[in-house]
Parts: structure tokens; sequence; C-alpha cells
């Protein structure tokens, strides 16, 4: 077969493809303009009104956007993502929660590894004052002062007797020194202050030679004390009370107040390697306060006075750019200071509840001792939060200039929500506290007998009967059951 041959078969071969091809391309362009003018016939009869409605077709879909043919061309990238996340709803939302926590856990890992240390000067020699209100023999208040210590700062801490003098003097730090203060009498108090402030402005070498630099107080923290004696409020004694006010809530109030005048002058307004203006920081607890359980009437008021007392505070030095920290403290494990004895601190509860009138002991022992003891407040808290989260919160707050509230420690979050937001009937029933009932009592008030009818018992008669109770709701068991 020649070549010529050949090129008339292939012609030949193809002629049906080409025939086939052209023949669903005249089909399709036949359907495509059928199915246009059947939807405008549609459309019309759908719209005509002189159809029957039963009989009238009903109008053809609206077509469908194509968002390929929609998009522009700089929102290409933004559109097709935006239809992603509407078509995968459960995995945009699982990829969400994901990245969030991922990111939280690298900010919360690089906030532990911070490096935190006081500024120096050119020759190594300490530059930041930090004075610390709070007894020496608290825990949270060694804690602090030593971590300030390590860090660089030059720790002076505020004592009112000789006895705290020489507890400080006793921790063995050059850096840690005691300053006295006597807080009661204002004359002594403010001239305490005037030479503290000329220590801070007179010029400071570091060794013989060196180039002399200035002090500056960086920070003011105070630390009230954080136990508070568990009672209920008709066995608080006047001396008590006001022994509890004056230590708990005016000493700090009347530190603060001293300080003031230091605080609004820049120790070293010459020396541009640190702040001028200090920070102030209030130390309290919060897990108690935040729940107001029974028997806890005095923390829970000196607490709350002084959470109102930093509001004022922090309004008012706000204006001169003076940061004011609320440190609202949860739980912390303070066994390397103060290791703690449960059954001494059991027996002496039952102890003190013995002392109680024989009214209150009737009235209040039972749900007193299940407060205090392993099934109340004290056991929810737990072991605590290690120490070191309080230290670098401290640091933090000092650093940041920034007034506000700082939560720290395990439980000072979830019980500030539990004591907002759940009904404290249920929260007293979560410690134990229950309903006492009809009860007995030997002192003075009005007794119903059986009969109904009432007597006055004076506080010198011999008491009530097994059979005889005082009815809490004012009526009668007899009138109850009809």
């Amino acid at each position: 077969m020649s070549a010529d041959d050949q090129a008339f078969l292939d012609v030949l071969s193809s002629v049906p493809n080409d025939i086939r091809r052209y023949s669903n391309d005249v089909a399709d362009y036949v359907d495509k303009h059928i199915e246009k003018a059947a939807g405008v016939l549609r459309e019309a009869l759908s719209s005509a009104q002189w159809i029957p409605e039963s009989a009238r077709p009903s109008p053809p879909p609206a077509p469908k956007p194509l968002l390929k043919s929609t998009m522009m061309p700089g929102t290409s990238m933004y559109m097709q993502v935006h239809s992603w996340v509407m078509r995968h709803k459960i995995w945009t939302t699982v990829i969400v929660f994901a990245v969030g926590g991922v990111t939280y856990h690298i900010i919360k890992r690089n906030r532990k590894h911070k490096k935190r240390r006081a500024r120096r000067a050119g020759n190594g020699a300490r530059l930041e004052v930090v004075v610390v209100a709070g007894s020496p023999s608290e825990p949270l208040t060694r804690s602090i002062s030593l971590d300030l210590e390590r860090r660089g700062f030059i720790v002076y801490v505020v004592c009112n007797t000789i006895e705290e003098e020489m507890q400080v003097q006793n921790e063995s730090r050059s850096d840690i020194r005691p300053l006295m203060i006597n807080i009661v009498d204002p004359s002594s108090a403010h001239a305490s202050i005037d030479r503290f402030l000329i220590h801070l402005q007179t010029p400071h070498a570091a060794f013989q030679g060196a180039r002399p630099h200035h002090l500056a107080l960086r920070s003011l923290i105070i630390i009230p004390s954080l136990t508070y004696p568990s009672s209920p409020i008709a066995t608080l004694s006047p001396s008590t009370l006001s022994d509890l006010l004056n230590t708990r809530l005016l000493n700090p109030i009347l530190t603060i107040q001293t300080f003031l005048p230091l605080l609004t002058t820049p120790a070293a307004s010459h020396s541009h390697s640190t702040p001028a203006k200090p920070s102030v920081l209030l130390l309290t607890p919060s897990i108690i306060p935040s729940l107001s359980p029974a028997f806890h009437s005095t923390e829970s008021t000196i607490i709350s006075g002084l959470t109102s007392f930093a509001r004022v505070l922090s309004a008012e030095l706000s204006p001169l750019d003076i940061p004011v920290t609320h440190l609202q403290l949860g739980n912390f494990d303070l066994s390397s200071f103060t290791p703690k004895n449960q059954l001494q601190t059991l027996h002496s509860q039952r102890a003190e509840t013995l002392q109680w009138p024989e009214g209150a002991r009737q009235a209040y022992g039972r749900n007193f001792t299940t407060l205090t003891s392993g099934r109340g407040v004290g056991s929810t808290f737990g072991r605590g939060s290690s120490l070191r989260e309080l230290n670098d919160a401290v640091f933090d707050s000092m650093t940041s200039n920034k007034s506000g509230i700082v939560r720290v420690g395990q439980g000072a979050r979830i019980y500030g929500f539990v004591g907002g937001w759940v009904p404290r009937g249920l929260v007293g029933w979560m410690m134990g506290v229950r309903s006492t009932g009809s009860m007995r009592t030997s002192g003075a008030g009005i007794v119903r007998s059986e009969e109904g009818s009432s007597r006055s018992i004076s506080p010198g008669s011999s008491g009530l009967s097994d059979s005889e109770y005082i009815d809490l709701h004012g009526y009668s068991k007899s009138e109850d059951d009809s």
C-alpha cells in the first residue's frame, strides 16, 4: 500500500469521530437554547394571571452565584478561606482551640523563664530600694524579702519594735535592713521618713574610688497579717475586735499614709537609670473574703475595708502616675517557713469551743467544728501553689507600671467566681454548714411550753428542761401540726 492510500484511510477513519463531536456540539447548543426557552416560558406562565393558580407552574429556581466568577483578584484568598470556614465549622472550632492553647502555653512558658532582675549601676552596685511593710515573722514577708534581695534589690523591712528589728538582723543578709518607724506617733514617723529620704538622696559608692550613685525607691509593698481568728460574732469580745482593727486594718492604712510624702517626692530626680515614681503593692487574702463563710467575720470585714481603701488610693495616685496594684492571694505552700501541726490546731479549736458560753456552744459548736476541721474551708484549699509564683507576680507588678487587681495563687480565681455567682446557701452547704433545728439554751430568752403559753427566763435562772425548747419560727409544735 502506497503512502497516498494510507493517508486516505486515516482521513476516512477520523470521519466518524468528527461527526460524533460535531453532533454533540449541535445537541448541546440546541439543548441550551431549548432549556433557556423553556425557562422563559415557565417564568412567563408562572406569572400569567389568566392561568388558574392550581395549574400555574412554579417559577424556575434562582441560579446559584458562582464564587469563582464573582471573586475579585485581590480578595480571592480571603473568599476561599471564608468559604472553607463556612463549610467546615467543626474543624474550624477545633483549630481555633488548638492554636489558642498552644499560644497560651508558649506565653506562659516565656513568662516563667523571663529574666527578672533589678537594675544595677555600671560597676554592679545596687540602685533600687524596696520597702516591705509587714511583720518580719510572717512567712510571706520573709519569702518576698529574700526573693527581692536575690534579684538585686536593697530591701528595707518596716519595724515597730526592737524585737522585729532583731528578727530582720537575724536574716544575716547585708541588703535586707530594718527600717524603724513608729507608725503610732506621727511626729516620730515623719522624722524617720525624712531621714530615710535623706539617705536615698545622699550619693553612695560601692567601693572606695567608685563613681557615686543615688538610690531610688522602687516600690512600697504592704503585707498585712494573713492569719485571722475564727469565731462566731456572738463570742467576739470588744477588746479582740479593737485589737484586730488596729493591727490588721488601721496599721496598713497609717503605713501608706506615712509613706505618701516619700512616694510623691522623687528620691533621685537626676538619675535616669531608674523610674522616679515608685509603685504601691497591697497583698491580701482572697478566698475567705470571696466566700464570706460563717465564723470568719473579722477577716471578711477587714479585707473588704482594705479593698475599698486600695480603690480609693488608686484613684488618688493615678493622676500622679503612681500605680497601685492589689494582689489578691490564694493558697500557698508555706511549709518551708511555718510547718503546721494539724492535730494541735484541731485540739486548740475544740478547747476554744469549750470556753464559749453554754448557749453559744449549743448554737454554733457543731457548725464551727465542721467548718474549721477537715470538712470545712481549710480542706478545700489543698497544698497550695509554690511561693515562686507569688514572687514572680510581685516582681511583675512592680515593673508593669499599671494599676489594677492581680489574682495569684491556688483558688484565687475559682473561689472569686464561686463567691460572686454561686448562691450563698449552696456554698454554705458545700462547706458542711447544717441547720441546727430546735435549739436549747440556758441564757435569757422566751420559752414556749407545750400548751403554747410563754414565760420569761432571766439570766440567773436554772435554764430549760429537756422537754422545753425555743422555736425559731415563733410558734409551738402544736400550732405547726394544726
